[in-house]
């Protein structure tokens, strides 16, 4: 796997996991869990498979 790729696919883990923290306790900043989301998707998309 590339970097990207993995960077990605960690990225979107802990957006994932702030989102669902977000969702029971309300802390400052949470609304970038979201941004993390997109971000991490992005860099899973564009980080390719090494052959």
């Amino acid at each position: 796997m590339s970097r990207v790729r993995t960077a990605g696919i960690a990225v979107t883990a802990l957006g994932v996991v702030g989102y669902g923290l977000g969702t029971l306790v309300v802390y400052p900043g949470r609304a970038f869990s979201v941004t993390a989301v997109m971000v991490g998707i992005t860099l899973w998309a564009i980080g390719g498979d090494v052959r």
